[in-house]
């Protein structure tokens, strides 16, 4: 648990022992609400087994902009921070295991990064990572047809188009699913033999 992170951010044993006690492991079923639009984020968590959805309500309507696997932290940056309502919900898709952690936990454990310059550049990095995700993303709707986008996914996240229901594959891609039944046939007539 938790590997990926500390290869990532080489902080000291004693310190890396204390900031993981802080977490609290729970096990959720497909379909849990973990935070709700417009709520304040007080946690942040740690996904290790299972998909997540962070999704917004347009109209009536629930848009996926972004899926978490395996070994992801996540959180409603902007709520957990600043205490604002959260824009966005996040929702598991599949039965998950996740380990949770409170905002004064957090916020002891970045104050401990920013002392040491070295692991706040790999923090900012980090962060800068996530956010280049999210323009990608979001520039994909402006540059990208449908199509291209769901082949980008194919080619960058092929895990999604394994894990997630269509469904939701087709609120993120921005297209009804029947729209995305017509591209993925349109693939399959288009692939070379």
């Amino acid at each position: 648990m938790f590997e990926h992170i500390k290869d990532r951010f080489p902080f000291p044993k004693e310190k890396w022992r204390k900031f993981l006690n802080t977490f609290e492991r729970i096990e959720v079923p497909a379909k849990t609400l973990l935070l709700q639009e417009n709520e304040v984020s007080y946690n942040a968590y740690y996904l290790e087994k299972g998909v997540v959805r962070a999704w917004y309500n347009n109209d009536g309507k629930d848009v996926t902009f972004q899926f978490f696997l395996e070994n992801t932290m996540f959180s409603s940056l902007e709520s957990f921070k600043k205490g604002l309502p959260s824009m966005v919900s996040f929702e598991t898709i599949e039965p998950c295991i996740l380990y949770k952690i409170g905002k004064p936990d957090v916020d002891a454990f970045l104050e401990e990064v920013y002392e040491c310059p070295e692991l706040r550049t790999l923090l900012m990095d980090a962060l800068f990572e996530r956010m280049f995700d999210y323009m990608k993303h979001f520039f994909s709707f402006i540059k990208d047809t449908p199509q291209q986008r769901y082949l980008n996914l194919i080619k960058e996240k092929p895990e999604i188009i394994k894990r997630v229901p269509q469904h939701y594959i087709a609120s993120y891609l921005g297209v009804t699913t029947v729209h995305l039944s017509r591209i993925k046939s349109k693939i399959l007539k288009n692939k070379p033999l």
